[in-house]
């Protein structure tokens, strides 16, 4: 797995999910290229259901979060493989043969799902003790009290179903509010933190192999940001479909030479991550000197700045050599 996009398949504005897949099914290279898609959802289900099992094109598709309820078990197993540091997957092979299922659990995701779930609960916690605090101050219906509980979990609701609440009225007339935690909940919502599972119909490879092949859809979504950051090409609204066609080709181009610095990075030893490399020997200069003479002739002469000893080892490292000076071309 090479990591590099050999096809591009656009379609039109508002093309059905049904439309793209049989046109990416059409395209080159199908029996051995998966087709990259993000979380699936019912669209999902129904394309696996028509078009998947028994079709050539290859899926990896990412599942609801709530789809990790079946595989409680699983995800309690110790028989995990790193990838890299911070990340583990697991297989699970589907029920019917057809399909693999991939758990995956991500430490960086972890931290992160369970600063939301924390943020969130005290928000609903903090309100739900001022409404307490306003039902005992004066009469309220039941209805508006009800209504401004329903707000406040629509506000937050990664931790909604953590909160049991109830809104009664007593013999005075007075609206009380009562609610508990479902500790139930906060056991499921740790465990399962940071974990999502794809699944897809190619068997013959292995967890790390798919989590790697589903994580370049984010690579290729990025790549049409790097057009406008990194090579700073600035961002062109277009209405015909030719120039839409040419826009999607330089935003390939761009792509293909960003994974080969990111291929000749890992080659030389210097990461997955060719923006530090790139933004380092951004420094090295091209300058023009202009020289007059007597004769009223200038002589021009472009030359390349000296690296630094770090840009030199990274030169080094890529397989590069800076060229002592470049004869500039008549246009």
């Amino acid at each position: 797995m090479t990591g590099f996009i050999v096809s591009v398949f656009p379609f039109r504005n508002r093309v059905s999910f049904k439309e793209a897949f049989q046109g990416l099914e059409l395209g080159e290279g199908k029996p051995s290229r998966p087709v990259l898609r993000g979380p699936g959802g019912c669209k999902a289900a129904r394309l696996l259901g028509s078009y998947g099992p028994g079709r050539t094109t290859r899926y990896i598709l990412g599942t609801a979060k709530n789809s990790l309820r079946k595989f409680e078990r699983e995800l309690l197993s110790a028989d995990w493989k790193q990838v890299h540091e911070g990340l583990e997957v697991r297989l699970v092979p589907a029920p019917d043969g057809e399909e693999v299922l991939i758990l995956c659990r991500s430490a960086e995701r972890q931290a992160k799902e369970q600063a939301m779930h924390e943020r969130f609960e005290k928000r609903i916690e903090e309100g739900l003790v001022k409404i307490t605090a306003s039902c005992s101050k004066r009469r309220q219906k039941a209805g508006a009290v009800e209504r401004r509980v329903g707000r406040l979990l629509e506000r937050n609701t990664r931790a909604a179903r953590l909160f049991n609440v109830q809104v009664q009225v007593d013999a005075q007339g007075f609206t009380q509010l009562r609610w508990t935690k479902v500790e139930s909940w906060r056991e499921w919502a740790r465990r399962s933190e940071g974990c999502y599972l794809l699944r897809s119909n190619v068997i013959d490879w292995t967890p790390e192999e798919l989590w790697r092949a589903y994580v370049q859809l984010t690579e290729a979504e990025a790549a049409f940001r790097v057009h406008k950051s990194d090579l700073q090409i600035r961002p062109v609204w277009h209405h015909r479909e030719h120039r839409v066609g040419a826009h999607i080709l330089v935003c390939f181009l761009a792509y293909v030479l960003w994974k080969t610095l990111a291929a000749s990075c890992r080659q030389g030893g210097l990461g997955d991550e060719p923006r530090q490399v790139f933004e380092e020997l951004c420094e090295i200069s091209l300058v023009d000197v202009v020289l007059p003479t007597r004769q009223g002739v200038e002589v021009r002469k472009r030359c390349i700045s000296h690296p630094t000893e770090h840009q030199r080892i990274l030169l080094q490292r890529l397989g590069m050599k800076l060229p002592v000076g470049l004869e500039q071309t008549q246009m």
